[in-house]
């Protein structure tokens, strides 16, 4: 393939002014890159802007790589600005997902030049980077080692990942669970990197997504699950405070070093700058949630609903299947003093229909169910076959994805979340234009609360009758609790609608988990907390809440202090130290942790 020799390449996440667009890195694995994102609710963002250097005077082509994510209807639309002149494309509208796109041939003189990105929608454009090229090749399109390759070359980026140094441990994912595992593991002496694709601690609590933390939670997890008068947790500032801790936040794990099927690395990426670092430990952690590292590293994963013939589980399908929990944006809105118009949004109206029910907002940062407007469309005729539970304003009855891959179908899953919300939130001033003509949005994540990805499989798999029973293991570290939570998908009119969800609170009692869960089966040195710990899918429903994620996190914290003290990896603290780990780990949980209120 023939890539352009010279060139300059902007990337759009390294403006220098951002103006009101935001910096989406969310799907980078997907699509190649961070990327600006114009999240304006339907009011044109304020125009991002940098200025370049041309060395020479010429003619030059202007590639933009945008996408139009609801084709033939082009909602994100935006132009760009070379000095004083806009030129005449209008991106976002050719009907194609991320892709190169030339915009107009230019003439420059040597010195500065500004660009400038101007929304014309308020719904989503997106830029990912400008080409200024001299020759008529276009950029390369492919996502792979060798686009990435070309990059680094235009940006002056070594080749290689920079190693910047061994820590004790890596933890890799920086919720409530890698905050936990990182704080827990500093405080026992160790020397921590934790390494966070966002630009906030917290996961699906922090600011960005705004959920509290449920199952067993417990002193730790309550402190630093606090938040602070905008919101964000306390956690940034307590791990940030301890002199054990490097925090890399907006840095993507794109891949492992491992030999012998032992990690060795982690290959990170910096959002803003595409820089590339290389950190080495003897333990890792994965607590992101989607078995990043086990990809990398090949670790044995199961994935979906498996077969109640598999573990003789009662709320397991008959047959497997790939069905997995799916991801949920949320929201919120406001009355305003004065009318506030909206505009028109067929492209949104399209996937709500006549849906018109805004209840189950995000009152504020961890604080959920919240009130909203609803309105009954002329003719409607109330579905006598829906359960009482699904009638109730909960948060989580918005979600979308079950039956796509969440590694590939991210962005369109998100991006179908927000169709939803844009089109219910005009059905409602439309239906009602007196009641709701003040009605405006106060807020909407662009930022999806994730559901479920591939899980780990650990040396046991604990499983809904393990639970429900609770069984008694050798190796029991920490307690869960709560119930099982089970989404199902297939509302016959509005696909991001829950047609069912399985509340089952089994006896209220918390149960136990084994250490056996909570490192790979395969992997020597990598253990794993959170929602891909080794559990069905059934029982994962449960052991997902942050609270119980947490409990796992202290655990691998506690068990990676042991891997340092005695020179071993996790399954040797399984085989010789199992008492000095459940005494350090009470120590810290608590003999009887509490669970935190369901919120139900």
């Amino acid at each position: 393939m023939t890539f352009p020799e010279s060139g300059i390449l902007v990337e759009a996440e390294a403006f220098n002014d951002f103006g009101g667009w935001v910096l989406d890195s969310q799907f980078e694995t997907q699509m190649g890159s961070p990327y600006l994102l114009a999240h304006g609710n339907g009011v044109p963002v304020a125009d991002a802007t940098t200025d370049i250097s041309i060395e020479e005077d010429g003619e030059y082509n202007i590639w933009v790589r945008a996408k139009d994510w609801v084709p033939s209807y082009h909602p994100g639309r935006f132009t760009l600005t070379v000095n004083a002149k806009t030129l005449k494309t209008e991106f976002g509208a050719n009907d194609q997902d991320w892709n190169w796109q030339l915009g107009d041939r230019v003439e420059l003189v040597a010195g500065k030049t500004q660009l400038r990105l101007h929304d014309l929608t308020g719904f989503c454009g997106r830029c990912d980077a400008i080409f200024l090229s001299r020759d008529d090749t276009a950029p390369p399109e492919a996502v792979d080692e060798e686009t990435r390759a070309w990059r680094r070359k235009f940006l002056g980026l070594p080749d290689e990942a920079v190693d910047i140094g061994a820590f004790d441990l890596v933890v890799v994912g920086g919720g409530v669970t890698g905050a936990a595992a990182t704080l827990t593991a500093a405080r026992l002496g160790e020397r921590v990197a934790l390494i966070q694709d966002r630009p906030f601690l917290g996961g699906n609590a922090s600011v960005e997504i705004g959920l509290s933390p449920r199952g067993v939670t417990g002193p730790l997890i309550d402190e630093l699950s606090q938040r602070k008068p905008d919101g964000d947790l306390v956690a940034i500032q307590l791990l940030n405070a301890d002199p054990n801790v490097t925090v890399f936040l907006e840095h993507t794990v794109y891949g492992t070093v491992t030999v012998d099927s032992t990690i060795v690395s982690v290959l990170a990426r910096h959002a803003r700058s595409g820089r590339e670092i290389r950190i080495s430990a003897p333990v890792f952690i994965d607590c992101t949630g989607k078995c990043i590292l086990g990809l990398h590293s090949g670790a044995e994963t199961m994935f979906g609903q498996e077969s109640q013939a598999e573990y003789g589980e009662s709320l397991a399908p008959t047959s497997r299947d790939n069905m997995h929990h799916g991801n949920t944006t949320f929201f919120r809105t406001r009355m305003a003093d004065s009318p506030v118009p909206f505009p028109s949004v067929p492209w949104a109206i399209e996937v709500s229909k006549d849906f018109s029910d805004l209840r189950g907002q995000l009152r504020t940062p961890g604080r959920e169910n919240g009130p909203g407007p609803v309105v009954v469309p002329p003719g409607h005729v109330p579905d006598p076959t829906i359960r009482q539970r699904m009638k109730g304003p909960l948060t989580h009855f918005w979600e979308y994805g079950q039956w796509l891959d969440p590694y590939t179908k991210a962005e369109h899953i998100r991006d179908h979340l927000l169709r939803a919300i844009y089109g219910t939130f005009s059905n409602v001033k439309t239906i009602e234009p007196q009641t709701y003509a003040n009605l405006e949005f106060d807020w909407v994540a662009y930022v999806p609360a994730q559901g479920e990805f591939q899980r780990y499989k650990g040396d046991y798999v604990l499983t809904e009758t393990d639970i429900r029973t609770h069984k008694k293991y050798p190796d029991a570290v920490v307690k869960n609790g709560g119930a099982f939570c089970l989404h199902y998908p297939g509302d016959e009119k509005y696909d991001f609608r829950l047609k069912f969800w399985e509340w089952d609170e089994r006896d209220g009692k918390t149960y136990d988990v084994p250490f056996r869960t909570l490192y790979s089966v395969n992997i020597s040195n990598l253990m794993m907390a959170g929602k891909h710990m080794s559990a069905t899918h059934v029982a994962g429903s449960n052991t997902k809440f942050m609270g119980n994620c947490g409990q796992h996190a202290i655990a691998t914290a506690a068990a990676a202090h042991l891997c340092h003290k005695y020179n071993t990896i996790p399954r040797g603290i399984y085989e010789k130290h199992l008492a000095e780990l459940r005494d350090i780990t009470v120590s810290i949980t608590g003999p009887d942790t509490p669970v935190a209120p369901s919120r139900l």
